[in-house]
């Protein structure tokens, strides 16, 4: 029976510690960049200290959702096609894609469902 104790609370240990070296592995490496939304993003500053404005056609707002999302807002196309918005409007609805022309922030669901029309 003790033998039994040894073996099952070694096993435990060794469980144990590959769990907590793969949570510090990917929080130092951070490949599903999940740390800007959890700990917030602080936007992008140039040296003289004022925001950057990475797409034209972004408000502020928008920008720093993306940016949250671990997307650049200056990768982000200058001009949607008729079939990228057919799609938006697919996978968000006619209201929502309205809203989000009009200046709306998209959120989180709002990119994981439209991602592919990207």
């Amino acid at each position: 029976m003790k033998k039994f104790f040894t073996i099952f609370f070694v096993t435990l240990g060794v469980i144990f510690s590959i769990i907590i070296l793969m949570g510090l592995l990917f929080y130092i490496t951070d490949p599903l960049n999940l740390k800007p939304l959890i700990f917030g993003d602080e936007s992008v500053e140039s040296a003289t200290g004022t925001s950057e404005d990475s797409h034209p056609l972004l408000n502020e707002s928008q920008e720093k959702a993306l940016e949250s999302f671990g997307i650049n807002p200056a990768d982000v196309p200058s001009e949607i096609t008729p079939a990228q918005e057919a799609c938006f409007v697919e996978k968000l609805g006619e209201e929502r894609v309205a809203e989000i022309k009009a200046g709306d922030t998209p959120t989180a669901m709002d990119y994981f469902k439209a991602k592919d029309c990207i």
